[in-house]
């Protein structure tokens, strides 16, 4: 068997799953008879620093263990990586590119053995511009209601777990205000918008598995943007079981389009995408389409909307 395949880890995604995934993952491939050659990163920015210096010694594949924080973390390094695919092993507590892609979850040697026997999708990136940066991300920009609770949740420091989620909604729902959109997409004017969020998904779902922008696909070179018109808290309450459910696009407050870009602004407005926060006040998001290879199953069948309970937020 020619060449290496470098597994990268992150050994604190979901909560400290990530090293038990990536030994597992190594030795799966140990047994297939691969060569592998490890690095674990004990920051972002030494994950990062290691993923440049995988790349550099052009394995056959780069296996990335952690959540989707973790691998949009690296994406700015991955999207120079050339034909070198990315493989997958989901380890975070979310795993929504996991779910658009349909990876193995929770068999962290099954996921790492698509480096042999696994077939190149290539799939777009979306990219915020906002505050004078440029951020890619894999999954879904939430601006609106959405980011607020994933900006409170990071800020608090109690309670710990899915507990400190729940109260971040709750201090949310309380403090619940109209925002004031003004969207333009792609050539079209600018239009005055106020709602409770907006979605733009490269995927289906955030948050574990909130089917959000219902039918979103990570390779047809579009996003999928989702506008929620302004909403009571009880109407707010009441449309979380159809978010779950990926039934709330039938819903009149809801509307759902597909465009390659889209500009948002919004006084107060905060924008977080992969559980980062990586903006505010205005953005433009667009689609990156066919940026990044990354090997997945033989005939990968599409997941349902919502086939997983609501994770808590945050960048894994």
């Amino acid at each position: 068997m020619g060449g290496h395949i470098a597994v990268l880890a992150n050994p604190f995604a979901g909560k400290g799953r990530g090293r038990a995934a990536a030994a597992a993952a190594i030795a799966g491939l140990r047994a297939h008879g691969a060569e592998v050659r490890s690095y674990e990163g004990a920051s972002a920015a030494d994950t990062a620093a290691l993923a440049a210096q995988a790349l550099e010694d052009a394995p056959t594949a780069l296996v990335v263990v952690g959540g989707d924080g973790t691998l949009s973390g690296i994406l700015e390094v991955l999207l120079l990586a050339g034909p070198t695919p990315i493989v997958l092993v989901p380890a975070g507590t979310g795993n929504d590119l996991a779910r658009a892609l349909g990876l193995p979850r929770d068999d962290a040697a099954a996921a790492a053995a698509l480096a042999l026997t696994g077939t190149v999708r290539i799939i777009d990136v979306g990219v915020v511009r906002s505050e004078g940066r440029s951020t890619p991300f894999l999954t879904v920009a939430a601006l609106g209601f959405d980011a607020k609770v994933s900006d409170r949740t990071n800020r608090l420091r109690w309670p710990h777990g899915a507990l400190r989620y729940y109260l971040a909604l709750a201090i949310e729902l309380v403090r619940l205000r109209p925002m004031d959109f003004t969207i333009r997409i792609e050539g079209e004017a600018a239009q005055h918008a106020p709602g409770t969020l907006v979605a733009v998904g490269n995927t289906e779902s955030y948050g574990g598995g909130m089917p959000v922008c219902v039918g979103a696909l990570p390779d047809d070179g579009l996003l999928d943007i989702v506008h929620v018109a302004p909403l009571t808290r009880l109407r707010l309450v009441r449309l979380f079981p159809l978010l779950l459910r990926g039934r709330h696009d039938r819903r009149p407050e809801v509307t759902h389009r597909r465009a390659r870009e889209v500009h948002v602004s919004a006084p107060g407005l905060t924008v977080y995408a992969d559980g980062e926060r990586v903006g505010s006040g205005a953005c433009e998001i667009v689609s990156r389409a066919g940026a990044l290879r990354i090997m997945v199953p033989h005939a990968t069948p599409r997941p349902e909307a919502g086939d997983a309970a609501h994770a808590e937020g945050g960048r894994a």
